[in-house]
């Protein structure tokens, strides 16, 4: 008996450091995502990789921005946005672009290393970095930001189609400056800001932009943004004129699967060309997107573009039209794979075959997968 009594008293001594051990066990590491959720800064991003392939040659003339490569693979984008834009108080936000397309949206003056077009070689670009404020329904951003004007952006994921319009590229990419919104409810927004002009990090003159916008949200399926600059831009060494641009985009869901979207674009320029002339472009998009299942999607984009007097192209008395179908397969929220066709047209032989050979039109293929995080 007192064998057993001693036993259990030994078992009971050795098993209870176990017991306060196994209760001091310590908690789990918190992961990265949860720091950064607690913190208030949301990460973001994406990779755009993809194939083209044109007959004409786009290294001699094209209506595109970024997709200029013939029967070529390439990655065209990797996206990164870090971010802390609380409701109220101080915040901020850096965005940047790796890959192919950063070569075409540098702001100037562009960094060392050009390539033979011209085109910065960078493929690395710091397409937005601003600190924020916002108090009650005012906010203010100040450093540098995407434009306020056009239907598609930078960020690849955001667009319905794999090819940029033409539109697309007759806009400023991005604007150096401070711009403020002011929200009137649920549904009017107000915005102004100054500065540096088109894509200037900066400013090559004494002159600074203004740009003043609206977003209208008059009914729920219904969105508008009107949005306008005006400011002086060195048109020569010597020369500087007032540029202008006036951009308006609305877009409507008519039933949940079906929606339609519309712009139009006017810009002008004095003294273009370091002469006295003012010379204009205009021009207007439309889309049509249909869900026929939540994994597959169809749209369909056209376009016409005025390049009158040769100001943006360079060819004057030149119009020019595009039609572009694209579909869709939403494998998961984070995968997407695109196929699309595009068909360029111009009333001027503006586009060159591998053979030399002038025509008016451009026809291309494109494959894309997108990986969003």
């Amino acid at each position: 008996m007192k064998k057993l009594i001693l036993a259990s008293a030994v078992s009971a001594l050795f098993a209870a450091p176990a017991t306060v051990l196994a209760q001091a066990k310590p908690a789990p590491v918190p992961t990265l995502d949860k720091i950064l959720e607690a913190s208030g800064i949301s990460v973001s991003g994406y990779i755009d990789a993809g194939y083209t392939h044109s007959d004409r040659s786009q290294a001699a003339f094209t209506t595109r921005v970024f997709d200029t490569q013939n029967n070529s693979f390439g990655l065209n984008q990797f996206g990164l946005t870090v971010a802390k834009q609380p409701k109220e108080g101080f915040g901020g936000l850096v965005n940047l672009t790796v890959g192919r397309d950063a070569q075409f949206i540098h702001s100037s003056p562009e960094p060392a290393g050009n390539n033979a077009a011209g085109q910065a070689s960078s493929m690395f670009d710091v397409t937005q970095a601003f600190l924020q404020y916002a108090g009650g329904p005012l906010t203010l951003i100040a450093g540098k930001f995407v434009t306020l004007q056009g239907t598609e952006v930078i960020w690849s994921p955001t667009n319905p189609n794999i090819s940029r319009s033409i539109l697309f590229g007759a806009i400023p990419f991005t604007h150096t400056g401070v711009r403020a919104t002011w929200a009137l409810g649920d549904t009017v927004s107000l915005i102004a800001g100054v500065n540096n002009g088109w894509d200037q990090l900066t400013d090559p003159n004494k002159g600074k932009t203004l740009e003043l916008g609206a977003i209208l949200t008059p009914i729920k399926p219904l969105s508008v943004t009107v949005s306008g600059y005006s400011g002086k831009e060195p048109t020569s060494a010597t020369t500087e004129g007032t540029r202008s641009s006036l951009n308006v985009v609305a877009s409507y869901t008519i039933i949940d699967p079906l929606s339609v979207g519309l712009e139009a674009l006017s810009v002008s320029q004095e003294n273009a060309g370091g002469g006295t002339t003012k010379q204009k472009y205009s021009g207007y998009a439309g889309y049509v997107t249909y869900m026929f299942t939540p994994k597959f999607r169809g749209v369909l984009r056209g376009e016409s573009f005025d390049d009158k007097d040769g100001l943006h192209f360079g060819t004057t008395g030149t119009k020019y039209k595009e039609v572009t179908l694209t579909a869709a397969f939403l494998a998961s929220d984070s995968f997407e794979a695109r196929v699309e066709g595009r068909r360029d047209n111009a009333t001027n032989t503006v586009f060159t075959d591998y053979a030399g050979a002038a025509s008016k039109t451009m026809t291309s293929i494109a494959l894309q997968g997108l990986y969003k995080f």
